[in-house]
Formats: structure tokens, C-alpha cells, sequence
């Protein structure tokens, strides 16, 4: 019996607007039977990231273009249904790229079994895209020494979460940037940081500095814009500044608008500096290896935002940029296909 397969495709360009339902079309298709070296995965859980919008827009340059009529990408978890690929049977949970589609017919050579059966979301989460790249570029780029003080934009996001968790086991004074109270009060009360600032405040800007009275060690940025300029005033001696994502040029297109105090990094003999997570895959093993065992040990906090059904895949996209979802995104297909 052939499988019907529904699929997300791009139809638009959310170049300096956000994005919205008509960027997408829906198409339903027979599903693909594998080829040797293949294997066909019915998609039960997706993953979405900020970077979509970009992947969208073809901005950046550093992954493949996307063009119009495209299945929209997506990291997932699923099942296997067919494999004609060793190592993979059928029933096994796999992750990998999977696309915004009920089935998929993936390479083997990009699928790997999930690490944790019981909680498979973890892959699409800490042990997945966001938890490498928090731990990668904090550890690479970061480089913090117990003690510091590190503050993080974007702070109750899926990766900000993370990092600045990581920041506490590590010894470090951690200040996160939130939008509203609630989530301000989730980053101390759940994640363990020790303050929270709300970037809506009146008094941001005297917050951060009464925050970090001696300067700000390390900064891990998932906005930009005016709230990165307002930290740049604010950095230690030698403080090293990530740069992660720049939420904030969502509606503005092209580039975010570079920050007026830049030129605090030469009198702070400070280094700003941005990466790409593909970059750092000789830490891979290394950052599931350890934050699998906190997770395990209760030390690091993995919190999910979880939409149902196919046909919400466009609104769930949406989430990320009004700020609706707390923790990792995910979207899990309905189970009646």
C-alpha cells in the first residue's frame, strides 16, 4: 500500500517581515520508496529553530539554498517503516533531517539512532542542535573560569536555557535577559540563575549595571540589536562576547544593525566573536557525553513546548518569533495517518 504523504513547502520569502502562514503550501504526495542505502522514516516529532526564517530567506550563505516549492527543512525524530540500509530495522527511532513531511527518505548516513528511547525529544533538544550548540560555542568561544559573570540575551529560549545552565554548573555568575516576569522568574526559580533581567523594563539599562557592578565576562547573544549595544557597554576587562543569533532582525531583513558600542571592545581589550555549530564537531561526542550525564544526574533542566498536528506546522514556525514558546519548540504529528 502506498503511504500518502503530506508535505510543507516553501511559498514565500519573510525577507524584513515576519514570517506568516502564506509562506507556506501544502502538497501531498506518495511517499518514497527507499533506495539502496536508504531509509524510509514516518516523522513523528519536529524540531524548529530561529534559523528557519534565514534558511527561508537564504541568508548567510552557509547552509544550501532553499528555493521556492521546497519541502520545508526541519530536524525530526521518527520511526522507521523501510530500510534498505544496514543497521537500521524497522521500528528503530531515529533523528536526522527530516523535513516538514509525514514520511521521509533519508541517506543512512545522516540518520542516527536516538540516544534515550523513553525521551527521544532529547535529541531535537539538548542533545541535539540547541545543546551542541550551547555547549560548543560557550566552551569554544565563551571560555569561562568559575567566577565570571555571564549574561545571556534570549535567556529562557530553547539554546539560552541551556547555556546558562551550563554557565551555573561551571561556577559562574549567570544573568539572564528575558521578555515578562514569568519567564524572568522561571530562569531563577527553575534554571537556577542567579538574577533575571526583563528587557521590557524602563530601567533595563541601570538593571544590567547594577547586575554586573565589575563588568560582564561573558556574553552569549541571541538577539542583537539594541539590547546586545546595551550589554556592550557593560563588558569586564578581556570579556569575550558570543554572538549566537540575532532574533531581533527578524522584521528588519538583511543584517542585524550594528551596535553603537562596539568600539567598549578596544577599551576592553574585548573580543566579539560569532560561529557556526557544523564548525565545532570535534566537540560533538564530547558535549552529549556530558550533558547527557547531567541531564541524568538532574543537574541540567531540558524544558519543551510541545504543538500538535501537521497541519500547525506554519503557526508553530510563528511561535518563535513573538516570543510565545518557552523552552524547545517541537511540534508532534497526530497519530490517526
Amino acid at each position: 500500500m502506498q503511504l500518502r504523504n503530506r508535505q510543507w513547502k516553501i511559498a514565500g520569502r519573510p525577507v524584513g517581515r515576519d514570517v506568516t502562514e502564506a509562506d507556506f503550501a501544502s502538497d501531498e504526495v506518495p511517499a518514497r520508496a527507499p533506495e539502496e542505502g536508504e531509509v524510509l522514516v514516518r516523522v513523528d516529532l519536529l524540531a524548529f529553530e530561529p534559523a528557519m526564517k534565514g534558511w527561508m530567506e537564504n541568508i548567510g550563505g552557509y547552509v544550501a539554498r532553499t528555493e521556492i516549492g521546497d519541502v520545508m527543512r526541519g530536524s525530526g525524530v521518527g520511526t522507521v517503516i523501510e530500510s534498505r540500509a544496514p543497521g537500521f530495522t524497522p521500528g528503530m527511532q531515529v533523528t536526522g533531517p527530516m523535513g516538514w513531511q509525514d514520511y521521509a527518505t533519508v541517506a543512512a548516513g545522516e540518520l542516527r539512532g536516538v540516544a534515550n528511547p523513553a525521551r527521544p525529544s532529547d535529541d531535537l533538544g539538548v542533545l541535539g542542535i540547541v545543546g551542541l550548540t550551547a555547549y560548543c560555542g560557550f566552551k569554544a568561544i565563551g571560555q569561562p573560569f568559575p567566577g565570571d559573570t555571564v549574561m545571556i540575551t534570549g535567556a529562557a529560549g530553547a539554546v539560552g536555557s541551556i547555556v546558562g545552565q551550563i554557565a551555573r554548573i561551571g561556577g559562574c555568575r549567570v544573568i539572564g535577559v528575558a521578555g515578562g516576569p514569568d519567564k524572568c522568574r522561571m530562569l531563577v526559580e527553575e534554571y537556577g540563575l542567579d538574577a533575571a533581567i526583563d528587557y521590557r523594563a524602563d530601567d533595563f539599562a541601570a538593571q544590567v549595571a547594577a547586575h554586573a557592578p565589575t563588568g560582564i565576562d561573558v556574553v552569549w547573544d541571541n538577539v542583537g540589536g539594541t539590547i546586545l549595544n546595551t550589554l556592550l557597554g557593560n563588558l569586564a576587562m578581556n570579556a569575550r562576547v558570543v554572538i549566537c543569533g540575532g532574533i531581533s532582525r527578524s522584521k528588519t531583513g538583511g543584517m542585524p544593525v550594528g551596535p553603537e558600542n562596539y568600539f567598549n571592545l578596544v577599551f576592553k581589550r574585548a573580543t566579539m566573536r560569532g560561529f557556526i555549530l557544523n564548525d565545532h564537531e570535534a566537540l560533538f561526542d564530547e558535549a552529549r557525553r556530558r550533558m547527557g550525564q547531567w541531564l541524568a544526574d538532574g543537574r541540567l533542566v531540558a524544558r519543551e513546548d510541545i504543538q500538535h498536528g501537521f497541519d500547525n506546522a506554519p503557526r508553530t514556525l510563528m511561535r518563535l518569533f513573538s516570543g510565545a514558546n518557552t523552552g524547545k519548540q517541537l511540534l508532534r504529528f497526530e497519530e490517526d495517518r
